[in-house]
């Protein structure tokens, strides 16, 4: 096969059309005919260094080594109360966060545990809560108590969360 020529004009590409010109190693954005590029992403180490459930849900990650430095700016803007949904909001994150670390981490047992453990924090955060306020999720209301979702105040209306 024959390879293109370098100096023939590039011609613009269409997904019914693609630009050939460039070869197979190259690519159209964001530049003409630059170089495909090839991400590699390291495995995190075990037992890493981890934020607290508040800093997580601040910073967008349990994990100090995964924060990036443009979420300063959306750090500044979201400064949340520590509310008892907040609270919930955190363990949640956190256990999503550590059910990752876990599926290519299964050994640590030391995640393993915290994982167990924030599930249980949850568990009784979301009962005490579902207590004093009601449901959160469409699911968790009951054929007894009716269709009863819609009561007013939301908890993040002002006294709704008190």
């Amino acid at each position: 096969m024959e390879k293109p020529d370098t100096n023939v004009p590039m011609t613009p590409s269409t997904p019914s059309m693609p630009n050939t010109s460039c070869g197979a190693d190259k690519g159209t954005l964001p530049c003409p005919c630059a170089p495909l590029a090839f991400p590699y992403i390291p495995m995190q180490e075990n037992n890493p260094v981890r934020f607290s459930r508040m800093e997580a849900l601040q910073t967008g990650t349990l994990f100090p080594g995964l924060d990036l430095p443009f979420k300063a700016a959306i750090q500044a803007k979201t400064k949340l109360a520590n509310t008892a949904l907040v609270e919930l909001m955190a363990l949640d994150f956190a256990i999503d966060e550590l059910g990752l670390y876990l599926v290519t981490h299964a050994q640590d047992q030391e995640a393993l545990q915290l994982y167990w453990s924030y599930i249980k924090l949850a568990q009784e955060g979301r009962e005490k809560y579902q207590k004093m306020y009601g449901p959160l999720l469409q699911t968790d209301l009951t054929p007894e108590a009716g269709y009863a979702w819609l009561k007013d105040p939301w908890p993040w209306d002002e006294g709704g969360n008190d």
